[in-house]
């Protein structure tokens, strides 16, 4: 460009180079925009055509047959007990001299829990033993006096004979022997009497050491020592002992479920503290009657007409649980009193079969037979009868109609499945 050319660019300001260049690039950012797009418009409509308008079977959930596991089974929420569980309670009152147990303890049968302060009963064995003597005593005394009132019956006896004394004499002697057996009979009695109360002494003295009727561990230590028991109206309890080498489950079985439940069937429970271990029992027993029972307005003298018709409406209106018990070896100890079970009543189990998801049966026609959708070799749908075992409401066992391998509908997909499907446009655009 010569002097005459930049000096009339510089004079006219319309002209300008950078502003042009500029101008032109924004022609070229559109022209991307609109390639890109009908790209991803492209792609979209391709992923459609090859995953939902060529196959047939796009439009379904389908879901395989497997061998599996089925069980079918009932909850429910237990505790867990000793099966032996024994409150030792004093039955005599006193001061607590030796506490010779603690918790934790394991403890033989026979051995020694307490001791109480036996002066009291000491005294009291005392004082029967002495009656007892003077009873006896009492005894030997009209025995002796029976030995002569018979020498003098036999006297007048042999003077009668002789006519050498009165008839009178010899009845006389006669009534004298037959009170004094009559005596002797009387002391007899209260000998027997008298054994009784020196009995009854000796064991209240037995009484004052308290010792363990059962094998087991000691759970709870209610006194301490130099503390005082009052045995007057109720046996205070001394400690608490049960058998935890084998546990005893009380599990509550709604009413719902109660009519499922039989003896004998498997008892699987777990444990908060190991939920992923396992222990298994056999159902012992069903309660015939809830535990709610004890406080029905039929069967409770005290209750007055108000609390029975409050008694009556929060029976009625509360849950209804029967207790299901069984037993379980615990010999590692790792299950504790009044620990919460999480049970599973087994009510039946298929092991090895055919299986499919629940949501594949159609629901039961008039004759109550179920049936699935298959899909064939070449991606037909076909409904076949199937006959239906155990069902656990996720799976359930296929007795006849299915095998394994085979695929069958669970569902199809709705409209916003299938856009949602589909994928967006590179690059977020």
């Amino acid at each position: 460009m010569n002097a005459v050319d930049r000096s009339a660019a510089t004079s006219n300001p319309s002209v300008s180079g950078p502003p042009a260049r500029r101008t032109r690039r924004w022609p070229r950012r559109l022209a991307l925009s609109l390639t890109v797009l009908a790209a991803a418009g492209v792609a979209a409509y391709y992923v459609y055509k090859t995953n939902f308008a060529t196959d047939p079977l796009a439009n379904l959930l389908l879901a395989e047959a497997t061998i599996g596991d089925v069980e079918q089974s009932v909850q429910a929420t237990g505790s867990l007990r000793p099966v032996q569980l024994v409150a030792v309670g004093a039955q005599v009152s006193g001061r607590i001299t030796k506490m010779k147990v603690a918790i934790g303890q394991r403890v033989a049968a026979g051995d020694l829990v307490a001791e109480i302060d036996n002066l009291t009963q000491q005294n009291d064995l005392k004082s029967a033993e002495a009656a007892l003597d003077d009873v006896r005593a009492q005894k030997r005394q009209k025995e002796a006096t029976l030995a002569y009132d018979q020498w003098v019956l036999e006297r007048e006896e042999k003077t009668l004979a002789k006519q050498a004394t009165s008839r009178d004499s010899w009845e006389s002697a006669k009534e004298a022997v037959e009170t004094t057996r009559a005596q002797i009979d009387s002391l007899a009695a209260q000998i027997k009497e008298a054994e009784v109360k020196v009995d009854s002494a000796r064991i209240d003295l037995g009484y004052t050491r308290i010792t363990a009727p059962i094998d087991g561990t000691v759970l709870l230590v209610a006194v301490q020592e130099g503390q005082n028991v009052n045995a007057v109206q109720s046996a205070p309890t001394i400690a608490i002992l049960g058998r935890i080498d084998r546990m005893l489950v009380r599990a509550e079985i709604s009413e719902a479920d109660a009519p499922k439940v039989k003896i004998g069937q498997k008892a699987v429970f777990s444990i908060l503290g190991e939920s992923q271990r396992q222990w298994e029992a056999k159902l012992l027993s069903l309660d015939p009657a809830p535990d709610s029972l004890r406080s029905d307005s039929e069967i409770s003298s005290s209750s007055s007409a108000s609390s029975s018709s409050s008694s009556s409406t929060s029976s009625t209106s509360s849950a209804i649980y029967y207790y299901g018990r069984f037993e379980v070896d615990n010999p590692d100890g790792v299950l504790r009193t009044y620990m919460t079970a999480q049970v599973r009543i087994v009510l039946g189990e298929a092991k090895g079969v055919v299986t499919v998801p629940t949501a594949a049966l159609s629901a039961p026609d008039a004759a109550g037979k179920r049936s699935v959708e298959v899909v064939g070799a070449e991606g037909s749908v076909s409904r076949r009868v199937v006959q239906v075992g155990l069902d656990d409401k996720t799976r359930c066992e296929i007795r006849s109609g299915l095998n394994a391998g085979e695929r069958v509908v669970l569902g199809r997909r709705s409209a916003e499945t299938k856009v949602s499907a589909m994928p967006g446009p590179p690059g977020g655009l």
